[in-house]
């Protein structure tokens, strides 16, 4: 009896077997591609982010030459004040030892400024660019599942993680398209300050 249990049960679990298989099987790829850097080149609000970024770009880099330039002047005339003291003597080298000393402390006090706001430009830069591209994800990621739905597709490639591919499967056009209508525009400012956390009592 035990034996026709067990042969029972071994039967009616080889007929299960075909269902369960079924059900696991996994769905058929349907792929669709995407040029995402054709994307961030050319949707309108890239590139009038990109307009102003460039701009900030360059004034950073004519502020810096700004406060370099006489920065340099100074390490300049320092060095030759420096020769000329070497080439005296007594109280007058003293002197003029005294001078310099202080004339390289005011220069490296005006270079660690000067080197603090480059930093600040840049940290600003950096933090914008980084806003603009949050912007832009936070549309463009529901446009690919919302572009892969219309096309009955299950999975989404950049075209530069293929190596061929047919014409047919690229959807940057439809992206681009929903992309300016949803986001015609970004606002290009660094990226909004987390408020300070207050620490717990205890």
């Amino acid at each position: 009896m035990n034996k026709f249990a067990f042969g029972a049960a071994m039967a009616a679990l080889s007929l299960a077997l075909p269902g369960v298989a079924q059900a696991q099987r996994t769905p058929n790829a349907v792929i669709v591609v995407i040029d995402t850097d054709r994307i961030f080149r050319e949707c309108t609000a890239c590139r009038a982010a990109q307009t102003q970024l460039q701009g900030m770009v360059t004034s950073a880099r004519t502020r810096a030459q700004q406060l370099g330039q006489p920065l340099q002047t100074e390490a300049q005339s320092i060095e030759q004040a420096a020769a000329a003291a070497r080439n005296q003597t007594g109280a007058a080298r003293a002197a003029a030892e005294s001078a310099l000393n202080t004339r390289v402390q005011q220069f490296q006090t005006r270079q660690s400024t000067a080197a603090q706001e480059v930093q600040r430009l840049e940290q600003n830069i950096q933090s914008t660019q980084a806003n603009v591209l949050r912007q832009i994800n936070e549309r463009l990621n529901p446009i690919f599942t919302q572009v892969m739905n219309a096309r009955n597709a299950n999975i989404a490639l950049d075209t530069n993680a293929t190596l061929a591919r047919a014409n047919s499967l690229d959807v940057t056009n439809e992206v681009l398209a929903a992309l300016n209508q949803a986001l015609p525009s970004v606002s290009v400012t660094p990226l909004p300050q987390q408020p300070a956390q207050q620490p717990q009592g205890r």
